[in-house]
């Protein structure tokens, strides 16, 4: 809910949410009340994740990269990934739901740099996903007012950040051929049944930026 932040209120935060989720056309949002800045994998936690994904059932679990420069993002990550785990045990939690396991747990980058299991084109999707981070107003202003928060700025209210995000998508864009890409990084091997089929399906051929091959 962002309780603690610098800039904007809860209820600030909650209709900006309202309308990101708006502009993204998403079919649901679920704020488990978890606290700011303390993020953690106690038990309490993971039992409201394991919850909510034996609710929801999701094909495909997205989580925030094991590292980053924000402590409830890089917790967030070490939190979905447990209960994911502890979704599919069965004597788990069984107030919280009947024993679920999603198809995948994928992670996706924010600050720092990760090496990924593959990349989304989003191309056709960055018009939409800049105008849904617009919204969020209160965590991109930087403002000069008296106002409580006024004079603290952050590092999403700095002059480059927007910038920033745009070079990070057109960057990992670039790696397959494309405009805007979304990196992704598996937890497991992937594997394919055809792979014939999923080249022809998937034709990124013409990269401009390349992973080392030797690390």
């Amino acid at each position: 809910r962002g309780e603690k932040a610098s800039h904007g209120t809860p209820e600030e935060r909650a209709r900006e949410t309202e309308a990101a989720s708006a502009e993204l056309g998403i079919a649901f949002r679920d704020n488990l009340g978890l606290p700011d800045t303390e993020l953690a994998a106690t038990p309490a936690q993971v039992t409201a994740v394991v919850a909510e994904l034996r609710r929801r059932r999701p094909e495909l679990v997205l989580a925030p990269w094991l590292e980053d420069r924000h402590p409830d993002h890089a917790a967030a990550g070490s939190l979905v990934a447990r209960a994911v785990m502890f979704a599919g045990v069965r004597n788990y939690a069984p107030e919280a739901g009947a024993r679920f396991v999603p198809r995948q747990l994928l992670y996706y980058a924010m600050r720092h740099r990760m090496t990924p299991s593959f990349i989304v084109d989003t191309s056709a999707a960055a018009a939409r996903k800049a105008r849904a981070i617009a919204c969020y107003a209160s965590q991109l202003a930087r403002r000069g007012g008296a106002g409580p928060g006024d004079a603290d700025p952050t590092l999403i209210s700095a002059p480059g950040a927007i910038a920033a995000i745009e070079a990070r998508d057109r960057y990992y864009g670039s790696m397959i051929g494309a405009s805007h890409g979304e990196p992704l990084r598996s937890a497991a091997v992937l594997g394919l049944v055809d792979p014939v089929r999923h080249f022809r399906d998937n034709p990124f051929t013409e990269a401009h930026a390349f992973e080392p091959l030797v690390p």
